[in-house]
């Protein structure tokens, strides 16, 4: 892993952290302004005020991930998605020291930690899905023909379509990227809700998104608290699907959620 040494504030935090909404390609503040305060967990005291997403906040990602499966990276081949993929594992990599002292700080758990597992283990699942990119294909089925008639019948491999992904605080960036690589390799396009409790890795990763060539709008980064961003996100018609990683509890309200508009969803609960 190739580190890259950034100036440091007097919290530990790599100068220039991002911690506004990204959606659209754009770094903006939240619609109303709202921010919400990360804590060090190990201290108790303030990391950096984070944009809080709010539910206008989530349809403009929602909006602008949309715009996106039906224009520029829907468009895209496989062989395409792929390369940009395994840009982005090349990014992780490059800016490894930032990634896992961002972990550390926000997570409390020692900055080896994320170095030896969520860091390379995050590069690995984009590079692992960057393969797949070219070769999600249907198949042709021998049938009995129709009336006497012979048949052609196949299938064809789509994308769902627009993902909420919604990541638990524990281990954000290397949950993340099992949620963002495969969804980006068969072509969806996502809306991610990152925990309140540990927001800056997935922030960070989304400046390396936007290095990496990633058409603006087809990975959208909406923080804010669960009760309105991920509320928001779960209920809004135009997301096709929701992956969500969490509590049991919370894993009900968003199955009801879900349920109205008849969405996809996957479900890992713990705890």
């Amino acid at each position: 892993m190739t580190a890259v040494h950034e100036n440091v504030s007097a919290t530990g935090l790599p100068d220039g952290t991002a911690t506004q909404l990204f959606i659209g390609g754009q770094w903006r503040p939240a619609s109303d302004g709202g921010t919400f305060t990360d804590l060090n967990p190990a201290t108790g005291k303030p990391l950096v005020d984070v944009s809080a997403g709010t539910a206008q906040d989530v349809d403009a990602a929602v909006r602008a991930a949309r715009t996106q499966l039906n224009g520029e990276w829907g468009s895209l081949p496989g062989a395409a998605r792929g390369r940009i993929l395994n840009k982005v594992a090349d990014l992780i990599e490059r800016d490894g020291e930032i990634l896992a002292r961002l972990e550390a700080l926000d997570v409390g758990k020692p900055v080896g930690q994320p170095t030896m597992l969520d860091i390379p283990m995050a590069a690995g699942t984009f590079r692992h899905f960057a393969g797949w990119a070219d070769k999600i294909t249907g198949q042709s089925i021998p049938t009995a023909g129709y009336f006497g008639q012979p048949t052609h019948s196949y299938t064809v491999r789509e994308p769902v379509g627009v993902i909420g992904a919604i990541v638990p605080w524990n281990t954000p960036l290397m949950i993340s990227a099992w949620k963002i690589a495969p969804a980006l390799a068969a072509g969806n396009t996502l809306v991610v809700k990152p925990p309140e409790d540990a927001p800056l890795s997935i922030l960070h990763l989304a400046t390396l998104l936007e290095e990496a060539g990633l058409p603006a709008g087809t990975v959208n980064i909406v923080p804010g608290l669960g009760e309105v961003a991920g509320d928001a996100l779960a209920g809004h018609p135009g997301v096709d699907k929701i992956s969500f990683t969490g509590s049991p509890r919370v894993g009900r309200i968003i199955a009801k959620r879900a349920a109205d508009t008849f969405k996809r969803t996957t479900l890992e609960l713990g705890g």
